[in-house]
């Protein structure tokens, strides 16, 4: 045996131990040869939808993080209940995605099938990958490169979106938690957080901390107090549960770290926000992010790459679906 075949075989057994087969087969030019141009037919189709109404920007970015953290990056989020069985889509948790998300993958991947070449060949959890790309950098947010390979899962269950998403009241601990249980560090919850400067919320998610609270003036005292009587405004006690809102009060429609200096200044709507700057473990994060928009962007390309990453489905794990609500037919 020659010397150099132990630690050859060390670098094999290394790579074997820390790529998973589904990261292991993702990759940025994934379509070159079976759809070239997939990237330019998808954005094209973004800026169209986004073109027609903002909340396309929100409403995507959103779809795919609720698509990842459930099942993983699979599509599987999209999936139509059938008539014995309820899917992903009708959990609580989810019923409040907007449509425009849903919209916005179904008209990309019509882009998309519309050329000869590039029918049935790109699945759909791709396109939303893609997509949510395309709404950050069409907001003002960076541009970054996409791994590619995710097939769309087969299975979507109401139940498995149980306890698989944060709520609007986590603080940090319980974040932490469960961005751990995906690979998922400090810095990258901190800096996923972010994409709640294009977020909206409806008052219900938030109604206790201005209403509710177990303090005196009843309004949560870690909330700016001017900022709360805005929302009073906004939000009455007895408002249509629809009614939503902006989560940035300052630049709603721009992907940039206004988020943080919100934070700073005790403007984090939900009380999950909030905790990022009043826990001292992330508290100096924030602070980075807050004043270095090129750190935050940094961080929040590698943190959106890392969600990319989560449960995807290879192999003969899944299929590229031909209509992204329903499941192929077995033939």
């Amino acid at each position: 045996m020659s010397s150099q075949t132990p630690s050859l075989f060390c670098l094999l057994l290394f790579l074997l131990l820390t790529l998973s087969p589904s990261h292991a087969q993702l990759g940025v030019g994934y379509y070159h040869n079976s759809c070239p141009d997939v990237e330019s037919i998808v954005k094209s189709a973004v800026k169209q939808k986004l073109e027609q109404t903002f909340v396309t920007a929100p409403a995507t970015l959103r779809l795919f993080f609720h698509d990842c953290f459930v099942r993983g990056c699979d599509a599987s989020v999209m999936l139509a209940s059938s008539w014995n069985k309820s899917a992903e889509k009708d959990n609580p948790d989810n019923l409040s995605l907007a449509g425009d998300g849903f919209d916005t993958v179904m008209k990309a991947k019509a882009a998309v099938d519309s050329v000869p070449q590039c029918r049935n060949k790109v699945s759909c959890a791709d396109i939303l990958a893609l997509a949510t790309r395309d709404v950050i950098a069409l907001t003002g947010g960076p541009s970054y490169a996409v791994e590619l390979g995710r097939l769309d899962g087969r299975t979507s269950t109401r139940a498995s979106v149980r306890h698989h998403l944060p709520h609007p009241d986590f603080k940090l601990g319980k974040l932490k938690a469960m961005f751990a249980s995906h690979g998922l560090t400090l810095t990258d919850l901190v800096a996923l957080s972010g994409a709640h400067t294009i977020g909206f919320s409806h008052c219900i998610r938030f109604s206790k901390r201005i209403y509710k609270f177990k303090s005196k003036s009843r309004i949560d005292p870690t909330l700016n107090l001017p900022y709360a009587r805005q929302l009073q405004q906004m939000c009455p006690e007895n408002v249509d549960p629809r009614m939503a809102i902006e989560m940035d009060p300052s630049t709603p429609q721009i992907f940039d770290n206004m988020y943080y200096i919100n934070l700073q200044q005790g403007k984090g709507l939900f009380t999950s926000d909030q905790s990022l700057f009043t826990n001292a473990r992330s508290r100096n994060i924030v602070n980075l992010f807050a004043s270095n928009n090129t750190a935050f962007e940094e961080a929040f390309v590698a943190a959106i790459t890392k969600l990319g990453r989560i449960g995807v489905k290879t192999g003969k794990q899944g299929e590229i679906r031909n209509d992204c609500f329903v499941l192929n037919k077995i033939s």
